[in-house]
């Protein structure tokens, strides 16, 4: 079974396109890794065809807020293509369910694997436009693992912690297996 992982980062922020729709962010970088191939990809904004491939050959794809946001940047290059039909796990989508509120991925890695995120996309961007594509890519790419290695937590013990936001290590249970 080849379960990807992905992540990808921007070009843009909302506030450079007047609005939430992520389609109009356009890719800068993104980031898979494949248990198939026990390795990490890298796609540019060019190789979006490539990338949309893997994803859509995957047998399932675990990302991180993925549905609301990376399937929704990709949507520029694929118009035709229903990235819902893809087989995908989304941590975010599922957390919320449960929850009924949204939480970070910082606030996951720091709970459960006790690291933090190295950047944010925000950080992302900036690196991007300052032709700094190699951080970029790195920075996803530590995304990417974070991702992976919640995702892993959560399979092997039915639960993920996270951070109040008053500071409380709390569980929520997660289905992922």
């Amino acid at each position: 079974m080849n379960q990807v992982y992905f992540d990808l980062e921007t070009q843009k922020l909302f506030e450079d396109v007047g609005g939430r729709d992520p389609s109009r962010l356009l890719l800068a970088c993104g980031v898979t890794y494949s248990t198939a191939k026990n390795d990490f990809a890298v796609y540019w904004e060019k190789d979006a065809p490539t990338l949309i491939a893997e994803l859509k050959t995957a047998d399932k794809v675990i990302g991180f807020n993925i549905k609301n946001f990376d399937y929704q940047v990709l949507q520029a290059y694929a118009p035709q293509e229903n990235f819902r039909s893809f087989r995908s796990v989304d941590m975010l989508d599922d957390i919320f369910r449960t929850l009924g509120f949204r939480i970070s991925l910082d606030s996951l890695a720091k709970a459960c694997l006790g690291v933090t995120k190295t950047a944010d996309g925000i950080q992302s961007v900036e690196w991007f436009r300052a032709g700094e594509l190699d951080k970029v890519a790195e920075y996803c790419k530590a995304d990417v693992d974070i991702t992976r290695r919640i995702y892993e937590f959560g399979c092997n013990n039915r639960f993920v912690y996270y951070y109040s936001k008053l500071g409380s290590k709390l569980k929520v249970a997660v289905n992922w297996r």
